[in-house]
């Protein structure tokens, strides 16, 4: 059997070895829109909560309109020039208007970047914002959450009259799933905000994982946090094969994210009998592989379907190596994943740590096996995990390892595929 991995901008074609049964997990894409800029201009005017966004507008004079980085594949040419053009027709001029990217700790997007995310005709058009979360002064301190989280959010975004987030929602490792709140917090918060959202007292929450947002801390403490920050609506999508638009929720940000959760959940949820003994799976491809911190993300989504102890092989290009400096320093430095956890307990938190954190749990309870080819050799020897030179020696690997007749899940779009395991295999509701 052949199959084909996201990997890179080309993916990656491997011939799967006998002796093992592989069970390909595809995503459960909800139905493309058959008309999505009709779909974007209801969203708008008939929002899921709230008023529609021509209501909000009136008279204002200035917007903010926070939008994912080039780590995220938000379809923002699609959904910001409908939300430009009800803006405009409230009153609030263009040069009233700033876009903002939403970067977090991420490093800042490149002209050519921001012309991919936006479209070149509305990045010269309007005020451009590389959101810089190192630079104190660009960030207004709005007090603290319940939980003693200090907030400071990007002054530009916070000052504006209208503030607006553009996003999509998919399964995301600490906050249950990306899209709304996302975008304010940690996308535009101060360093120190953000450190405090990704230190061990939520990153260790075990509630704080894929799919899970009801009883979540740090899902609340962001939702809380961009209730502060003056959150007025959203405009979240929900993704399907080809990346093209399945779904539009736009309106008060709480209730209409919520629908789109749950729109995520009923329509795409890949269910297992039960507990496979290993998984193959990735980081999505471009741009979600470009660096190993972000491939991360592949492994812990993957690890809610497989056996404690058993194997998680992760296939991830990492054209960009291994991310930012403070992630790439502490990969290099980190022995043991349980030394890592004990060490970073009880001190100030460091930029980046969360996602090793969150690795180094992951394999507490698995074993992770990498084929990482843009990972520069020397971090190889500090992985918590084999890696491999070629893709069919980590697949020949793996066959070995479990035996035959083994029930070992494939996953070539990675944490596209929100897959869960029960005793018996139920379908989603609505099926």
């Amino acid at each position: 059997m052949r199959v084909e991995f996201s990997f890179g901008r080309s993916g990656l074609e491997v011939e799967l070895p006998p002796g093992p049964s592989w069970r390909v997990l595809k995503p459960r894409w909800a139905e493309a829109l058959t008309d999505e800029r009709r779909a974007i201009a209801e969203a708008l005017d008939a929002p899921a909560a709230g008023p529609p966004l021509a209501k909000l507008a009136e008279g204002k004079r200035t917007a903010a309109i926070s939008v994912c980085d080039i780590t995220r594949p938000a379809p923002n040419r699609q959904t910001l020039p409908p939300v430009l053009e009800r803006l405009h027709a409230a009153g609030i001029p263009p040069e009233g208007v700033t876009l903002l990217i939403a970067t977090g700790l991420h490093r800042a997007a490149t002209p050519e970047e921001i012309d991919e995310i936006l479209g070149p005709e509305t990045a010269s058009r309007y005020r451009v914002i590389n959101h810089n979360a190192r630079d104190r002064e660009a960030h207004k301190e709005l007090g603290a959450t319940r939980s003693g989280t200090v907030v400071a959010i990007e002054r530009a975004y916070v000052e504006a009259d209208l503030h607006i987030t553009l996003g999509f929602i998919e399964q995301h490792l600490m906050a249950g799933f990306s899209g709304g709140r996302k975008l304010v917090a940690p996308g535009l918060a101060y360093q120190e905000t953000i450190k405090r959202l990704h230190s061990p007292h939520f990153m260790r929450e075990p509630k704080a994982v894929e799919g899970r947002i009801e009883d979540n801390p740090l899902h609340q403490e962001l939702l809380e946090i961009a209730s502060m920050a003056g959150h007025d609506f959203i405009v979240d999508v929900v993704l399907t094969e080809g990346r093209r638009i399945a779904a539009v929720f736009a309106g008060e940000p709480r209730e209409a994210h919520s629908q789109g959760v749950e729109f995520v959940r009923r329509q795409t949820t890949a269910w297992l009998p039960e507990k496979v003994r290993a998984v193959v799976t990735t980081a999505a491809g471009y741009p979600l592989d470009l660096t190993f911190y972000q491939a991360v993300k592949g492994i812990t989504a993957a690890s809610h379907i497989v056996e404690p102890g058993g194997v998680i092989l992760l296939l991830a290009a990492c054209d960009e190596g291994a991310g930012a400096g403070e992630f790439s320093r502490l990969l290099r430095e980190s022995e043991r994943p349980e030394l890592f956890l004990r060490e970073i307990e009880n001190r100030p938190v460091t930029i980046d740590q969360w996602q090793l954190e969150k690795l180094a749990l992951t394999c507490q309870t698995h074993r992770v096996w990498f084929y990482t080819p843009g990972l520069p050799a020397e971090y190889h020897a500090h992985l918590w995990g084999r890696i491999f030179a070629t893709a069919p020696e980590a697949f020949e690997a793996l066959a070995a390892e479990v035996g035959p007749d083994t029930a070992v899940a494939v996953i070539p779009e990675g944490p596209y595929v929100f897959a869960r395991a029960e005793e018996t295999l139920a379908p989603a509701a609505g099926d």
